[in-house]
């Protein structure tokens, strides 16, 4: 028993050290079956920007923190949360939070929620993901040059993910921040019996938006734990959640 509350009590923590936080986040990481092997890599270095970035972190994978009062987070990170075991309860606080003014940044998987399950978060996320194409390397084109998540990019860089195919049934305007060249890997290639069909010259992968008084950010790159430790990523990472908590950075 003593062990089960220790690990309770350790799903979340607080990482400022030596310096007085500048805003406070919450990460919520829910293991899925295919993406759970990411999250410590990914605790270590969210864990480490906070340190260098001097604001404070908090690392949960339980979804009942989204019933508790969350006021007092700047944004609400959902990294690879499979949003579908998400319950009415857990759904409804996170809509409290931001319908409040909250701010909200979206991470692969998390970017997946089935069509008309919860209509209210594909809204959100501004696109609705239908099935993707196997892990494969491509050309990542930067898009929006003036926001903080493209700027330690070049314009055109090598990266290899799953390079998530949308949909826009709510007619939302998002604005683009990285686009994939589809030129450059085969946006067909899928598992047997799935078809997978390309999106075109208009195939967003990172974007922003408001949403009601809020931020949100949505990057649908991050599909293995090894990209957590590459700098190009982490920055992408670190220049959404900034302007996601902030509202600052981009440029005039």
């Amino acid at each position: 028993m003593r062990r089960l509350l220790l690990a309770a009590v350790a799903t979340v923590a607080s990482t400022t050290a030596g310096a007085d936080p500048q805003y406070k986040l919450l990460i919520l990481a829910m293991p899925s079956k295919y993406h759970y092997e990411y999250i410590p890599v990914a605790r270590d270095e969210m864990t480490r920007l906070a340190e260098l970035h001097a604001f404070d972190l908090e690392w949960t994978r339980d979804p009942k923190m989204l019933e508790r009062d969350l006021s007092g987070y700047a944004a609400v990170m959902l990294l690879n949360t499979p949003v579908e075991e998400l319950d009415t309860t857990a759904r409804s606080g996170f809509e409290r939070y931001m319908n409040a003014g909250g701010n909200a940044m979206v991470v692969h998987r998390a970017a997946i929620s089935a069509p008309g399950n919860w209509p209210w978060y594909e809204k959100l996320v501004g696109r609705t993901v239908g099935n993707h194409p196997m892990l494969q390397t491509g050309v990542v084109t930067v898009v929006d040059k003036r926001f903080p998540a493209t700027f330690a990019l070049p314009d055109r860089w090598v990266w290899s993910d799953e390079f998530y195919t949308t949909t826009n049934p709510y007619q939302v305007r998002i604005n683009t921040v990285l686009s994939v060249d589809e030129q450059s890997y085969d946006p067909t290639k899928i598992w047997p019996g799935q078809v997978a069909k390309p999106m075109g010259r208009d195939h967003p992968i990172a974007w922003y938006q408001r949403y009601g008084r809020g931020r949100v950010f949505v990057t649908t790159l991050g599909h293995n734990g090894a990209m957590y430790r590459d700098e190009r990523y982490l920055t992408h990472l670190m220049g959404g959640l900034y302007w996601t908590a902030t509202g600052l950075g981009i440029a005039p």
